[in-house]
């Protein structure tokens, strides 16, 4: 007899082995007919699947956290097929669930266009109206790879072929169209209502550039028609935003082939990207974080000693001088560690707090380079304190405390906090885990932060504290981490004298609140749509002369903003007033001051705001007194709220 339990602790039973459609049906026939799925004690299973022990038993339908992946995994399969329906020499390979959607690979003798996108959208949709019953079903190893070389695909053939011998496979079978899949799906095509098509883009076949070049169609699902609308909209909104085209339209950087994944700055980028790191020195030393600078190059035993190189090796650059091996860095922490062990330090000196920003590179796949988003070199934040066991939860706090100081005065208001634990490749023993998973734990409850856990997603050395933060159009992005580590200092010989004159490890702390300054300001340009706040923003003020005569006293007025600390430009050109404030409005400057006769006569100026309102005639005197107010009013907005 089978024993099903419900959520509410009700039970039935059965002399066979019932499927999760029967139980459905047997609670009551519409929630039969609503049913995706079924969760049986902890797994998620297809909804036609046997039931062959008691079991706690929860159904899944559309108001369940669990729906949406299986819609958009069985999704992957309604395009795969639509592809194969329409181009049937095209070869299917692998096709996951990615966040807000999916995507397939295919090798096809000809580029995907935009005609053929809309064609498979088109199938796709004709595929859910027949109401195709989805149904698994099981293989050995050699049977499925016998029935996809039959099928001519050979890419799935060779994907089995790693699979151990004895592994029994399943497979889903939707009309003519069988894919290789562990499941779950939805049990018909009916239910997959509400996708889209979106684009295409090359990849790798296996994500080696040895590996020949597939076509990658992504797609977008979702459980209602208003959700999907929403999610489009801000794809929308993030196209305007999107940070390679600003770059260009403000002038801050650019990339070309000679340096891959590794940005040009121009003058107005290098602007904003002091400020960034001018902020960040000001935070660090308000927080007791002396600024240290280590080399860019170091000899590859420290990276093998420190553990880096067993895990990161594919992802470092190498270099060989005088037969000697050197690792350029990928991280900051080794350099941080032999300042660190150049003193003979005491208890009573701990903590020391060190900061660096620490340029580093890594060896990124040239396939998923995004402008400042994922580059090959960037600057880390990067923060390494040295303390004892018993200051850890003192000095997290504090981190914490900086970190949502940071966020908010860069106009991030809603961060979410994530504990990632343990990943399955570490180093040290599952103790010193313990400990150090637990002491991060006690120091967000003590600063009553609320937080998530995110099981296996620490780094190999110890766990994380990571800060999402969600910009403008409510996107998130995960910028600063702390992280404590035991096992470093010992792998890299750091002590320091105890109480009773005995030599201990320190616990190492590594904190990056900005994380790559590349990557935060490109984050800060996309959350403002360019339009930086007075206090962030690379030119702050142009000057516009309404005519040639005026130059001078365009000029006097610049070099006097500039003397007194503002970031001002003229510009010059004989151009029509209207068509100067303009071209300034799109490039995003804050102000823009005129200065015609009467401006002369007076000895004063006319504001204007790039939001297009006039702020009157002014003395210089007042131009600096109105931004100094607008600075502070921007960059402490949370202070004066509160």
């Amino acid at each position: 007899m089978v024993e099903i339990t419900l959520p509410d602790g009700n039970t039935l039973s059965w002399d066979t082995h019932p499927t999760g459609f029967a139980v459905a049906e047997k609670i009551a026939p519409s929630l039969a007919k609503a049913a995706i799925a079924v969760m049986v004690d902890d797994e998620l299973r297809d909804l036609h699947a046997p039931i062959t022990a008691s079991a706690k038993l929860r159904i899944i339908t559309a108001k369940d956290p669990e729906a949406l992946e299986i819609i958009r995994h069985s999704s992957a399969h309604l395009l795969a097929q639509a592809v194969k329906r329409l181009y049937p020499s095209v070869q299917v390979t692998i096709g996951p669930v990615i966040e807000n959607g999916f995507y397939y690979d295919f090798s096809f003798e000809r580029g995907f266009t935009p005609e053929d996108l809309e064609k498979i959208q088109q199938t796709m949709k004709k595929i859910v109206k027949e109401g195709l019953q989805v149904e698994r079903y099981t293989l050995s190893r050699d049977e499925a790879i016998a029935f996809f070389k039959s099928q001519g695909e050979h890419y799935k053939a060779e994907i089995i072929a790693d699979i151990p011998q004895d592994e029994i496979l399943s497979l889903y079978r939707q009309g003519e169209f069988t894919d290789l899949c562990r499941g779950p799906h939805v049990p018909n095509t009916r239910f997959l209502k509400v996708f889209k098509v979106q684009h295409v883009a090359g990849a790798y076949w296996r994500g080696d550039h040895n590996n020949a070049m597939l076509q990658r169609i992504y797609g977008t699902a979702w459980l209602s028609k208003d959700d999907q609308d929403a999610y489009l909209h801000q794809l929308e909104e993030a196209k305007k935003r999107d940070h390679r085209v600003l770059a260009k339209r403000l002038d801050l950087w650019h990339f070309q082939d000679v340096a891959p994944g590794i940005a040009f700055f121009h003058p107005n980028g290098v602007a904003l990207w002091r400020v960034v790191e001018d902020y960040m020195r000001d935070s660090n030393n308000r927080y007791g974080c002396e600024e240290i600078k280590t080399p860019l190059i170091m000899d590859e035993s420290l990276w093998q000693q420190s553990g880096h190189k067993s895990k990161y090796s594919d992802e470092m650059f190498d270099t060989v001088v005088e037969k000697r091996n050197y690792v350029i860095r990928p991280m900051n922490c080794p350099g941080g560690m032999q300042v660190f062990n150049q003193h003979l330090h005491s208890y009573r000196d701990l903590p020391i707090r060190m900061a660096e920003f620490g340029i580093v590179h890594r060896n990124e796949p040239s396939g998923s380079l995004h402008g400042l988003m994922r580059a090959r070199s960037f600057t880390q934040d990067d923060g390494h304190i040295f303390c004892t066991e018993s200051q850890v939860q003192e000095e997290v706090i504090q981190m914490i405390n900086q970190s949502f100081e940071v966020y908010r005065d860069f106009g991030f208001k809603e961060i979410a906090v994530k504990l990632a634990t343990r990943p399955e490749n570490r180093i040290g023993d599952d103790a010193v885990w313990d400990k150090s998973e637990q002491s991060l734990e006690d120091a967000l409850n003590a600063h009553g932060v609320a937080f998530e856990f995110l099981p296996g997603e620490g780094a190999f050395y110890g766990p994380k504290i990571e800060f999402h933060i969600k910009d403008a159009i409510g996107r998130s992005w995960q910028c600063g981490t702390i992280q404590v580590d035991f096992s470093m200092p010992e792998r890299l010989g750091a002590e320091y004298i105890d109480e009773n004159s005995k030599k201990q490890h320190p616990v190492m702390l590594h904190r990056a609140i900005v994380g790559s300054l590349e990557r935060f300001i490109a984050v800060v340009i996309e959350h403002y749509a360019g339009s930086l706040p007075l206090w962030l923003a690379p030119v702050q003020i142009v000057v516009l002369g309404v005519s040639q005569k005026h130059d001078d006293y365009v000029k006097k007025i610049v070099a006097d903003l500039k003397k007194n600390g503002l970031r001002a430009q003229f510009d010059l050109r004989n151009e029509k007033i209207g068509y100067k404030i303009r071209e300034h409005t799109i490039k995003r400057v804050p102000l823009m001051v005129v200065a015609g006769d009467k401006e002369i006569e007076n000895q004063t100026l006319t504001l204007r705001t790039r939001e297009g309102d006039d702020k009157g005639s002014m003395s210089l005197a007042q131009l600096h007194s109105y931004c100094k107010k607008e600075m502070v009013l921007q960059s402490k907005q949370e202070v004066l709220e509160d």
